[in-house]
């Protein structure tokens, strides 16, 4: 639990932007544990809840909490930030068998979150479900608890073109899996990057499927982070071109999953620095194919199927 920042360092800290901002202007609200959703949202004044404070906010605004406490689901309709400051922790408890975070927002809204701790207390179903939008940023956050078996951490399933950042964040013990991108329509192309993320005791740790869609592309990258002990998929890539869908891999650890690797469809999976380990299946090629750039440490692992093709790999 992070120490709470007294009242009078966070004053300090915004009153520069509030004393230029007009007052009618809704650019930066507030939530706090004191807060109530008959005030005006303001730092003197604020919100109770996150999802009344996005309801106020203007379109491409922030919502940050004062101090450290539970503020409520929310449904994201439009660009925004939700966010603390370093030593606050802001909380969000969905109900049973619903999500923390919902966002449909409009093809071209950004929508960013930070240091928000996200729990499923092992009863909702989902911490951050993304239907529609055209970018999604998760920074310094955790993502853990959601139900046994069916539960993500994070899902994403847009029917357009979708950019996402994951970086500095812990995505444990969600029943299914710990990041999910999984459009079921339309023509979605995605760029992804994952950085800094630790995906462990989910049943799949990351998994990108486009199985369900035809003619858009998807690129990831995956650079300095942890799949551990999933189950099933340490990494899971179930796409399917193979001119067009790409997951590069570098310098991470797959270690104590099911499988490290598993690749199915005809998308590619490039690995470069990396360590395959402690896994039951270190590599496990249903298809596409997994390359290595020749720099990986893949050993002592309970089976491998084919091991990594040297790169370049043929397109044929």
């Amino acid at each position: 639990m992070r120490t709470q920042l007294p009242f009078a360092v966070l004053a300090a800290a915004f009153a520069c932007s509030l004393a230029t901002t007009p007052a009618n202007a809704r650019a930066r609200v507030f939530v706090a544990s004191y807060g109530s959703d008959s005030n005006p949202c303001t730092f003197g004044s604020p919100c109770k809840t996150f999802q009344h404070a996005h309801d106020v906010v203007d379109a491409g605004g922030e919502v940050t909490a004062i101090d450290s406490a539970g503020f409520g689901p929310i449904n994201i309709t439009k660009a925004v930030t939700i966010t603390s400051p370093d030593g606050v922790e802001a909380g969000i408890v969905p109900p049973v068998n619903g999500n923390a975070i919902t966002i449909n927002a409009g093809p071209t809204d950004e929508v960013q979150l930070r240091v928000l701790t996200i729990d499923g207390s092992g009863t909702a179903a989902n911490g951050i479900v993304l239907n529609s939008g055209a970018g999604i940023t998760v920074t310094n956050c955790v993502v853990q608890n959601f139900v046994p078996g069916s539960g993500n951490g994070i899902l994403l399933q847009p029917t357009s073109g979708l950019s996402f950042i994951i970086t500095n964040t812990l995505l444990s013990r969600n029943g299914a899996y710990g990041l999910y991108y999984h459009p079921t329509s339309g023509t979605p192309a995605a760029y992804g990057v994952i950085d800094h993320v630790i995906a462990t005791d989910n049943f799949n740790g990351l998994a990108f499927d486009a199985s369900a869609v035809s003619g858009a592309s998807t690129s990831v990258a995956i650079s300095d982070s942890i799949a551990s002990n999933n189950p099933g998929s340490g990494i899971l890539s179930s796409l399917i071109s193979k001119f067009d869908d790409h997951i590069s891999i570098e310098n991470s650890r797959m270690s104590g999953n099911g499988s490290g690797i598993t690749t199915q469809g005809l998308g590619r999976v490039y690995v470069g620095r990396s360590t395959i380990t402690g896994n039951t299946a270190g590599i496990n090629d249903l298809g596409g194919g997994a390359a290595t750039f020749g720099d990986n440490h893949i050993v002592g692992n309970g089976e491998s199927f084919p091991s990594l093709t040297p790169f370049p790999i043929g397109l044929n």
